[in-house]
């Protein structure tokens, strides 16, 4: 099957169509002059623009198995020439994947001691610090814009902070991981990390969602957890430490009398 590249129900012109040769010795030309890398002509296909048409050679070149040479023609009946020779895919071709960008390749275990992450100038992730603030959240006398505007004006305080896209994403990011409330963990916990004394609530919008684990004797110690995480180490799992067989309790008999040996009594 030749490559979707023009519209095969497009009539060609009969000159062009008949620079079969001329496109074939163009591929050859292009193939280091080694004929046998231009196969059997498989179609011909009109372009969009007036007297252009191209012609496609099977590609018999190592290597590029369902590939195909694409030999597009064009002038006037009588003065044809060779516009361009490439060599396309064809549906069945070995191509390489889709290119995604670094910056979306990258993940988080790919960063290493001394690397370099930085991030671009129109991050939606991020905005400026000014600009963060909630309107909502100041004071009624005005005084958290007070505040916020020497702050600025000293130059104290972060040039950007996260923006609420940012912080959605990073939001579901966590929930979504490995101390979120899906977890295996989580299923399997008789309590949730928002009633742990461990837990140690983040800053901010998130603090109702998300916090710190700080019992250093679990995975999730230094992690950010969701508030609906779990696991063994809750501050309040009480273990019963009692004795796990019952102990009877030492029972003195004392309606039984014990007869005495006498002297010289025997048999």
């Amino acid at each position: 099957m030749v490559p979707e590249l023009a519209d095969p129900e497009q009539a060609v012109a009969a000159h062009l169509a008949g620079a079969a040769d001329l496109a074939r010795a163009a591929a050859v030309e292009t193939a280091d002059g080694d004929a046998a890398q231009v196969g059997a002509s498989v179609a011909v296909r009109a372009e969009d623009v007036p007297d252009a048409a191209t012609h496609y050679f099977a590609a018999d070149k190592p290597g590029y198995r369902g590939w195909y040479w694409a030999v597009t023609v064009a002038g006037p009946e009588f003065d044809v020439n060779v516009s361009e020779v490439v060599l396309l895919p064809g549906p069945e071709s070995v191509v390489a994947p889709t290119w995604v960008p670094w910056n979306e390749r990258l993940r988080a275990e790919d960063l290493g001691p001394g690397d370099l992450l930085p991030v671009e100038d129109d991050d939606e992730r991020l905005v400026p610090a000014s600009a963060a603030l909630d309107p909502e959240a100041e004071d009624d006398d005005g005084a958290g814009s007070g505040v916020r505007e020497v702050g600025d004006e000293l130059g104290m305080g972060r040039p950007r902070v996260m923006s609420r896209e940012g912080r959605l994403d990073a939001a579901v990011r966590w929930s979504d991981g490995d101390f979120g409330p899906g977890a295996d963990m989580a299923r399997a916990a008789s309590a949730h990390c928002g009633t742990c004394g461990f837990y140690l609530p983040v800053a901010g919008s998130l603090r109702a969602a998300f916090g710190v684990c700080g019992n250093g004797n679990v995975p999730a110690d230094g992690h950010v957890v969701h508030a609906e995480y779990g696991c063994g180490g809750h501050s309040e799992l009480q273990i019963d430490s009692g004795a796990i067989v019952a102990v009877a309790d030492l029972v003195y008999d004392d309606g039984v009398e014990m007869e005495t040996e006498t002297a010289g009594s025997g048999g």
